[in-house]
């Protein structure tokens, strides 16, 4: 969640589920849970529904002991049997139980644990001092045998992940606090929360009153707001009279960025390039990536490298290049597949999920690296494009931490070529000019000759 993330414990005793209400389990130490489970259908601005999840744990005396409210979302890639790979968004809709969540104590860790949809969990575990609780792991299982959510999926069954929580200590019968979207990245799955409301270790079974918010949610500065259809200026006019329409305001190219990337103190990535997305909606929607709020992450292999960009935990985006043979010992890389994740910073909720794994883009050879300093367009599917800028590009065999030798893009090679050749062209016409000059002016000459 905004911050809580949890590993497996030691199997507490599952109580069972009697109209609606979890019984008590055997031994005094097992806390009963209420029925205070619920889905809260929520209007969004994005192209998914978001529910909201709500659990009060209750223990043997009926006192709340652990309570929790968020709002989550997943986005999973998965490999087809075709061995493509597909982004799939699972989201919390239906079905939800709360099996298995233990208030915890003084030398047992408190757990929240939902499961939902077709074989899908997620939890959480809380640790505690004398003054304070914090979020340990968050496992997610997620199940692909769940067809509408992975179909065609090559890999059958549970899959499961767990991640290290980035909730600080929070002062005991406090409460957690987090509006703002938080994410969590691990192996091919993106956990996203917002709106989260905790609190561990409840004392007395009284809510506290106080909250801890997360940093995201401290006011340093005027907040950023992901531009929507809904938050774009438009003129507009009434019958009696009417406003003067402005021009919108052109928006500029996007600022340059280097990102890199490394294993150990080698840099195995190195990327130059000015990022401008360009949604279609109902209303067309410009978007430059920042560099200053933009942070790299990924991975480098022998035949694989895959540069993720994050901006503000609120645009995803992520190029994957393969390197494939070309004859004998001539290797080439090529960009493959982009995906792109846009989500309303202020809920959360999708506001465009687009992938595309068969590019052919940025071809050159490996050891070498790709410039291309004129504006591309990459097509990522028919709701959204990528413009690339001043792009130089080197996935592989990086020395030094220096861009090798760059191959030029097409753009840039024509217009390299055409500059001398329209040189040439120019002098070339002047000469046959002079010539044609002079063979008139022999001609002229001679005539002059033959009259005396």
């Amino acid at each position: 969640m905004a911050s809580f993330l949890s590993r497996p414990l030691a199997s507490p005793a599952r109580p069972s589920l009697s109209r609606g209400v979890l019984a008590p389990a055997v031994g005094s130490m097992e806390p009963r849970c209420s029925a205070l489970l619920f889905l809260l259908l929520l209007g969004t601005s994005g192209f998914f529904q978001s529910y909201a999840v709500e659990v009060d744990v209750k223990d043997a005396s009926n006192a709340t002991c652990l309570y929790a409210k968020w709002m989550m979302r997943f986005l999973i890639k998965y490999e087809t049997n075709s061995s493509d790979y597909r982004n799939a968004t699972l989201n919390v809709l239906s079905n939800v139980t709360h099996n298995g969540s233990v208030c915890g104590n003084d030398t047992q860790a408190a757990l929240l644990a939902v499961q939902f949809g077709e074989g899908h969990s997620w939890s959480v575990n809380f640790t505690k001092t004398n003054e304070t609780y914090q979020g340990d792991f968050i496992t997610f299982t997620y199940n692909t045998n769940d067809t509408a959510v992975f179909p065609d999926a090559k890999r059958k069954g549970p899959v499961t992940v767990v991640v290290k929580d980035t909730m600080g200590p929070v002062e005991l019968n406090n409460v957690f606090v987090c509006h703002n979207t938080d994410f969590f990245e691990a192996e091919n799955v993106t956990q996203i929360f917002w709106n989260v409301t905790v609190q561990a270790f409840v004392q007395n079974g009284t809510i506290g009153k106080k909250e801890s918010r997360c940093r995201a949610d401290t006011p340093t500065s005027a907040p950023t707001v992901l531009p929507t259809t809904a938050n774009i200026t438009t003129a507009s006019t009434t019958t009696l009279s009417p406003a003067p329409t402005t021009a919108p305001k052109p928006v500029e190219n996007p600022v340059t960025g280097n990102y890199s990337l490394k294993i150990g103190n080698r840099t195995c990535l190195l990327a130059h390039v000015g990022l401008q997305l360009n949604v279609s909606q109902d209303k067309p929607l410009l978007i430059n990536v920042n560099p200053k709020t933009t942070s790299a992450d990924g991975a480098c292999g022998n035949t694989t490298a895959t540069l993720k960009l994050n901006d503000g935990n609120s645009t995803f985006i992520s190029f994957t290049f393969v390197v494939k043979n070309v004859s004998g010992s001539m290797q080439k890389f090529y960009l493959k597949e982009v995906n792109v994740t846009l989500l309303n910073h202020l809920n959360g909720s999708v506001i465009s999920n687009a992938d595309n794994s068969n590019f052919s883009k940025w071809d050159t050879f490996l050891g070498s690296s790709y410039l291309c300093r004129k504006e591309q367009t990459l097509e990522v599917n028919e709701d959204l494009q990528i413009r690339t800028f001043n792009l130089w590009i080197q996935p592989f065999l990086v020395k030094a931490n220096k861009f090798s030798t760059a191959e030029e893009c097409f753009a840039d090679s024509d217009l390299n070529f055409l500059i001398p050749i329209a040189v040439g062209m120019a002098l070339g016409f002047l000469i046959i000019l002079v010539f044609i000059s002079y063979i008139i002016g022999r001609r002229k000459s001679r005539t002059g000759y033959q009259s005396v």
